[in-house]
This record gives C-alpha cells, structure tokens and sequence, in this order.
C-alpha cells in the first residue's frame, strides 16, 4: 500500500474522532516504573499487559509525515495511546456494543462515501486504496471509535446548563468594548536605522541560521490517461497505483518503474522548504505542501509515490545540499533586519510590560507614550469578539480578557502586531430565553459544563486504575526510532 498515505490518522475523517477520544484523557496516571527488564511490555493497567508492539503500530499510524520523530512527541504518544487503552477498558466494562448492522449504517451514512445523495461502493473503494486500508481494519477503527463516542455521550448525556450560565457566556462573546489604542510598531519603526556593520556582525553572530538546505528531485504526476489510456480513475488505474507502491517498498528505482509502466520522461526540480529555487523563485509545477513531506522523509527514503488532492506524484530524490546564503542575498539581509526589528521591539515591549505588572503604566503614563513619541492614539469600538475588523482576532481574544479602565499590552507570537491598549469602557449585555441565539448560546454554555466533566472524569480515572509505566521499554523504542 502507499507508504506515505497508508496511515488512517493522515485522513481528516480520522483526525475528527482521534482528537474527539484523545483530548480528555491526556493527564493520566502512572505507578512506578517497571522493576523487570522486559521490552515486549510498554505498559500495565491493573494486571492488564500493554505491548510494546501495539505501541509502535500506534506511533506508526498516528505520526503525520511532517511531524519528526523525538522524545516529548513520544512521550505525547505514549500518553495518548494509554489514554486511548483507558477508553476501551471502560467500553468493555460498561458493555457497550454496536451491532454489523450498525456498523454498516454509519458507514454507508458518511458524506465522504456518497455519491448524488446515495452511497458509492466505488468512492468507499477507492478511500481505502487511497489510505492504504483493508476493510477490515477501517471497519474495526470506525467500530472502535463509534463505542468510545458512545461512551463520551454515556457521561456527558442529560446535562442542561442554567440560565445564568448561558447568560454569562453570552456576555463574555458579546458585550461590547471602546478602546484607545496605540500601535507599538509605529514607534518602533520610528527609531529602525540599522547600519550595514550592525547587519553584517548579526549575519556573522548567526551565519550557520542562513545555511538552507535544499533537494533535487526527479518526479513525475501519474494520472489515469499515462498510466491506464483511460480519462477516468478506475480499478485498474489503482491497481496499477498498488503495484508501483509495490516497487517501491522493493527498492526498484525511478527508472525502472517508468520503464515497466512506459511512462513518460520525469521533470528535475531542486528547491528548499519555502519551495524556492536557489534564485529565490518560487516552484509552480510541484505543490509547496509535498515540498514540505519531502524534507521529511528519511533520508534513506530516495523514490516515493504520494497524492495530494486526488493527484498522484512519484519522485526520487536525487541529492541533498547545504547552501550558505551571503549577508548581500535579499531574503537574507530582509532577515536579519527583521530579526533586528524583533530584538528591539522585545527590548521596548518587555520595557512596558514590567511597568504594567508592576503598577506603574497607567492610563497617564498611556498618554503621555503617545505624546512624547509623536504617535496617534486610535479610538475604536468592539461590537462583540468576532469583531475583527480593525484588530486580529487573536488580540481580539487577549483583550477580552481584561477589566474596565485597564491598560494592558497585546501582541502575537512573532511581534507583527503589538499594540498598547486602554480599555475604556465595558457595555455588558443580556440574552433573554425568546432570543434565536438561545440554543447556539446553550450549546456551547453545555460543551463547556462537558469539558469540566471530562477533566472530573479523567480524575475518575486516575483512581480507578492503576497504570505502570515500563520506561526501559520506552527508552529502547526512543532510542531506536531517534
């Protein structure tokens, strides 16, 4: 089956229930650590034995092609993969079923799998070859993962939030807010003069984080008219898919498979992560997101086939080279200025917040900025927190975290956008029970009240079985996957 597409995680459908059965069991609980030397056991549950193997079969089809491999991300994995353990002890204990017919049910009822409103055994088909999945398998995941919602709907079902609640979280999303707010980066962009010595000595302070890596592949897109004659995908277009995925895991090369299959000659492209060109343009005939899985692969990996967006791509990396970019080069020099900028606009912002937290930048203090460096204080008012259209939603969110007449100072990670903010005035509002939003308000006032039952659930949990981890076994399968 198709290596880089085979994991069932790698598909959105799957990405739903995984995150659904895996967000509320993350902090569980662990005895002390194996006495024994024994590698073959990960874990206990009681007197349950969790296998290494079912571990690394786990890490294996929950790792996404982009994601690299080290240790916190395995320990993330170990904890979920218990988690998940945890979930199907309790679906056992409370004897929770689901019948074939079922089963065949829900299947056949996924968007994913219908056709002009019916479902399509042709579309169903061709989502396991797709995804590298034996109806088996895909049959048992979606069995599994339909009793553990059946479980999360068994202890979250018959919860009503009180009026009250709703009220509050209705305020929180709504109330409005009139603000005065100064743009921090127009001062800051008052006082960026940097000289070429102060450019060059942080090129040269930082050269090896201008050495970019770049590859050179060979690669060509399959499609049904290349490599069947045919105009649309069939069986025997994925048949053929199957065996050259088959090749590859044998080792044949590129060459080999374009002659067995008398496909046309390949393209030759060499690029780096931002998918440039060593000119610094831009790659127009390759998708930028397969760039990124190809800087991923292991390096012992030369000729993959893969598909994005229902287009089939093979190529063969050919060869990998470090290039050291000089401090003229214009992505470079537009880095290290900006970088530059960061540096200072930290310096000031840190300046301020330290003044904040300590009390002694208040709304005077504001003013007085706002004066003394020559910039506009901008008055704007917040219908609600969606309200986007002067302020990103991301500051948008800091803010409303903060009380009436505060000053406060938000930002986001990269320092793009900082402002100094004074809250000016806070309008609460009400939701009445006759309103339209009642239900959406209500609905979410209950995920919220189900989030804080999960957490207790966990708690639950944690007392009720005794997890040990053996952390031999762990550190062998680290050290053998680093």
């Amino acid at each position: 089956m198709l290596g880089s597409i085979r994991k069932f995680s790698s598909s959105i459908f799957a990405k739903i229930f995984l995150f659904l059965v895996a967000i509320p069991f993350v902090f569980w609980g662990m005895g002390d650590v194996f006495k024994s030397g024994n590698q073959n056991t990960i874990a206990i549950i009681d007197d349950k034995k969790i296998s290494s193997k079912d571990f690394i079969e786990y890490v294996n089809y929950s790792t996404e092609p982009s994601e690299k491999l080290n240790e916190n991300l395995l320990r993330k994995k170990l904890s979920d993969f218990i988690g998940n353990k945890l979930i199907q002890m309790e679906v056992e204990d409370l004897q929770i079923y689901l019948s074939k017919n079922s089963l065949r049910k829900i299947i056949k009822n996924e968007k994913i799998f219908k056709k002009d409103g019916n479902f399509s055994r042709t579309k169903y088909e061709k989502f396991l070859v797709t995804n590298g999945l034996s109806a088996v398998i895909f049959e048992k995941n979606m069995s599994d993962q339909s009793k553990k919602k059946q479980l999360l709907d068994f202890i979250s079902g018959g919860i009503l939030p009180a009026h009250f609640l709703i009220d509050i979280n209705y305020n929180k999303i709504n109330q409005k807010r009139d603000l005065q707010i100064i743009n921090i980066n127009n001062i800051i962009d008052k006082k960026i003069n940097f000289s070429e010595k102060q450019i060059i000595d942080y090129y040269n302070k930082n050269k090896k984080n201008y050495i970019y890596p770049y590859k050179t592949i060979n690669f060509l897109e399959i499609n049904p008219l290349n490599l069947t004659g045919a105009d649309e995908f069939g069986d025997l277009f994925f048949e053929k898919i199957d065996k050259i995925d088959d090749y590859i895991v044998e080792g044949r090369s590129l060459s080999f498979i374009l002659k067995e299959f008398n496909l046309n000659s390949v393209d030759k492209i060499t690029f780096n992560k931002e998918a440039q060109n060593k000119k610094g343009q831009t790659i127009k005939n390759f998708p930028a997101e397969l760039i990124k899985n190809i800087f991923s692969q292991d390096q012992m990996t030369k000729t993959v086939l893969t598909v994005h967006n229902d287009r089939y791509f093979i190529f063969e990396i050919l060869k990998t080279e470090d290039v050291q970019k000089k401090a003229d080069d214009p992505i470079v020099k537009n880095n290290v200025i900006e970088n530059l900028k960061k540096t200072k606009s930290k310096k000031f912002i840190t300046n301020i917040i330290n003044k904040i937290n300590s009390d002694q930048f208040d709304k005077l203090e504001f003013d007085n900025l706002s004066r003394i460096e020559n910039v506009e204080i901008q008055k704007i008012s917040l219908e609600d927190q969606n309200d986007s259209s002067v302020l990103s939603e991301s500051l948008i969110q800091q803010i409303y975290t903060y009380p009436e007449k505060k000053v406060t100072l938000v930002a986001d990670i990269g320092l793009s956008e900082a402002y100094l903010v004074y809250i000016e005035k806070i309008e609460n509002v009400s939701i009445s029970k006759e309103s339209q939003d009642y239900k959406k308000y209500s609905n979410l006032s209950k995920v919220k009240m189900i989030s804080s039952l999960y957490n207790s659930y966990d708690l639950y949990l944690n007392k009720k079985y005794e997890v040990e981890i053996n952390y031999r076994a762990f550190d062998n399968i680290k050290n053998n996957i680093q």
